[in-house]
């Protein structure tokens, strides 16, 4: 037996609003609709099931067995879509309870701190997750739907037809030396002066291994590099050690401040960083989304 069309969920849930109220007008005020309209409502309904669900007893409806028998169906029914629906949103990576964020190492100094304190400000039921990687690797993962927003330098490997960005802050470019180093007092240096010292990079795939490839470029040589790292973080533990220099930007400054300095480079070599949310354009709408944009405007204010 097909369905009838005039058989529908909206029809369902104004018939177990009557059934919970057992009046018209009760029924009516809490769908905030008008009593004519239950009543066209449920005659509908007992239509397109071709069978009666009440005893019309003047205006009064008094339910029949087949109105129960339908009460109690409909009630799982409704229930069943309802999980349906937030069950594909979630699927889709909207309104999750989980939001999962990517981001570079770099930005959990600050940046990241910041904007997640105030997205549970915003939605303290949301659970949040952070998939730390390069731009490369993040911007996969966007585009797979394995995190919902990613935090990453703004640069070519992140310009994508389907994707939106929002600009946070931009971020100029240091040598980063470790305490004892002869350039560590210097208040600004010319690269051209390190071309012979040994030097730390980040992998491949990290825009600061892409910034750091046009700066030595533009100084006119290939660093020797002892070793490449997958985190920030190793890298400025390697410069503390001495193991060698590197170029970073400014925003891990705090970290090793006593151990690692950060020389600003001579204007000819200077390079910054735009750093930016970078998020789908088909989940533009999301709630969870959205909220972490408006705390993105505001932490960009912020920095200007």
């Amino acid at each position: 037996m097909l369905i009838d069309e005039e058989l529908t969920l909206k029809k369902l849930e104004v018939f177990l609003a009557f059934m919970r109220t057992g009046n018209l007008a009760r029924a009516a005020a809490e769908l905030q609709t008008s009593n004519v309209s239950v009543h066209r409502a449920i005659h509908s309904l007992e239509s397109a099931l071709r069978c009666p669900l009440f005893k019309h007893e003047g205006r009064n409806l008094t339910p029949l067995e087949s109105a129960y028998v339908l009460e109690e169906r409909a009630q799982k029914l409704i229930q069943d879509v309802i999980e349906s629906v937030r069950l594909t949103r979630e699927a889709a990576g909207f309104s999750a309870e989980r939001f999962k964020l990517g981001s570079l190492y770099s930005l959990t100094v600050k940046t990241v701190p910041q904007l997640i304190m105030g997205l549970k400000i915003r939605r303290s039921e949301l659970n949040i997750d952070l998939i730390m990687g390069s731009n490369i690797d993040l911007l996969y993962k966007l585009k797979n739907m394995e995190v919902d927003a990613i935090l990453v330098s703004l640069d070519d490997s992140v310009n994508d037809p389907d994707c939106e960005q929002i600009q946070l802050f931009s971020d100029d470019i240091f040598l980063a030396t470790p305490a004892d180093s002869p350039f560590a007092q210097r208040s600004e240096v010319d690269l051209a002066e390190v071309r012979n010292e040994t030097f730390i990079t980040l992998t491949q795939g990290f825009a600061t291994h892409q910034d750091g490839n046009r700066v030595f470029k533009q100084a006119g040589f290939e660093p020797k590099v002892a070793m490449q790292v997958n985190d920030i973080f190793t890298l400025l533990s390697m410069v503390s050690s001495g193991v060698g220099y590197a170029l970073l930007p400014g925003r891990i400054a705090a970290v090793y401040e006593n151990r690692v300095k950060l020389i600003p480079l001579q204007e000819k070599y200077r390079l910054q960083q735009h750093i930016g949310v970078v998020f789908l354009k088909a989940k533009e709408r999301d709630p969870n989304l959205l909220a972490l944009l408006a705390e993105c405007r505001m932490y960009a204010n912020r920095q200007a």
